[in-house]
């Protein structure tokens, strides 16, 4: 009899942690979807995500459905896509972002409803998006209403070490310097 004991408590102890792994996997929630900008495959977009921060706003890293994507955040969360179209010569507002380490990025604001938003309008409204401008391939970032707590832009300060690995191009510039 004491040896049957002895077979059940593995099987008990297995069946235990089973369990107590689905509730760690099921708190990890789903993978964030966001769908793959048209240059996501290019060697450089690898080399941003990397250098991205695992924490952003003090919110976590959170695994993505598209290559050369990331995410922070619950859902709605902040995303990042690398690879999408780079913008044309634009009258929309240009920021130029610095990092506390000189790093100096210029990034385009977008509507929410911009077409630039393919089958994202139900995930984008309320939120900020912004893409690099100059840099190819260029970069998306988009901020959710849920997670601003004070300046959108915030988000771009902590993304300009990460974004400055895309070359630059051309640069923002205003109308004082046009002649």
């Amino acid at each position: 009899m004491p040896l049957a004991r002895a077979r059940r408590r593995p099987r008990a102890l297995v069946a235990l942690f089973a369990v107590a792994l689905t509730g760690v996997l099921a708190g990890c929630g789903s993978p964030v979807e966001v769908p793959p900008g048209e240059a996501a495959s290019d060697p450089t977009c690898a080399r941003v995500l990397q250098a991205t921060p695992e924490e952003l706003g003090g919110l976590g890293r959170r695994s993505t459905t598209a290559q050369a994507t990331t995410a922070w955040g619950a859902n709605p969360a902040v995303t990042v896509r690398c690879g999408v179209t780079p913008p044309g010569p634009t009258t929309d507002r240009c920021l130029s972002v610095e990092h506390p380490d000189g790093t100096v990025v210029d990034w385009i604001q977008l509507e929410s409803d911009d077409e630039s938003f393919p089958d994202r309008a139900k995930d984008t409204q309320g939120s900020w998006a912004f893409v690099t401008y100059g840099r190819v391939p260029a970069i998306e970032v988009v901020v959710t209403a849920a997670h601003v707590t004070g300046q959108p832009t915030a988000f771009l300060v902590d993304l300009a070490s990460a974004a400055q690995i895309s070359p630059a191009e051309r640069f923002c510039v205003g109308a004082d310097d046009v002649q």
